[in-house]
């Protein structure tokens, strides 16, 4: 059973879709991952972008705890079915579905947001190449708020991403199976 852990909607169920490939993130881990977000202000009024959104969890718990704008991109048929599902019974502002290739959404002027994405949360399927992870991780760059995280979750196995130039690794936390990895915008240097 996944659910929302805290916030506005916390306690109720979400589905996951059924038979497929999808990899919901555990209860622990959100919990544990957005206990950070909060106490670092990165939810609440916030824009959030979830790629690889799978059912929506990890988009939902943002907008449960008081995120402005969430847009969860996903492409499997069946886990857009489930996100749009959750969505509506879930009825939380601000939460819109796209059903759309990440690499496609990224590439179109839907993913440019007036001050950019304050969070941006990616949970791709493990199959993922690292390349292509690296690919997308390097389009996110020139979409990011100047205060931005980027939040990348795989598996303990996977090696750590490839960060483009644009982003700086923050940290890197384990939760049994799960790596969670943090980044931000780099730092633009001062003119002398």
């Amino acid at each position: 059973m996944t659910r929302i852990v805290a916030g506005a909607a916390g306690g109720r169920r979400l589905q996951v879709p059924a038979g497929s490939a999808t990899r919901p993130t555990s209860d622990r881990v959100r919990e544990a991952l957005f206990s950070a977000l909060d106490s670092a202000g990165l939810c609440s009024g916030t824009r959030v972008l979830d790629l690889y959104a799978g059912s929506g969890a990890l988009g939902l718990e943002a907008a449960s705890r008081g995120a402005a704008r969430v847009v969860l991109v996903e492409a499997a048929r069946a886990a857009v079915t489930a996100a749009r599902g959750n969505v509506r019974e879930l009825g939380l502002p601000g939460v819109s579905v796209v059903a759309e290739k990440v690499e496609r959404f990224l590439a179109s002027p839907a993913a440019v947001v007036g001050g950019g994405w304050d969070l941006v949360l990616l949970d791709p399927p493990y199959p993922l190449g690292e390349d292509e992870l690296a690919a997308v991780l390097a389009r996110l760059v020139g979409l990011l708020a100047p205060d931005a995280l980027v939040v990348v979750e795989r598996s303990a196995r996977s090696p750590e991403p490839t960060w483009p130039s644009g982003l700086v690794r923050e940290r890197r936390r384990g939760y049994g199976e799960t790596a969670v990895w943090t980044a931000g915008p780099a730092e633009e240097p001062t003119a002398p």
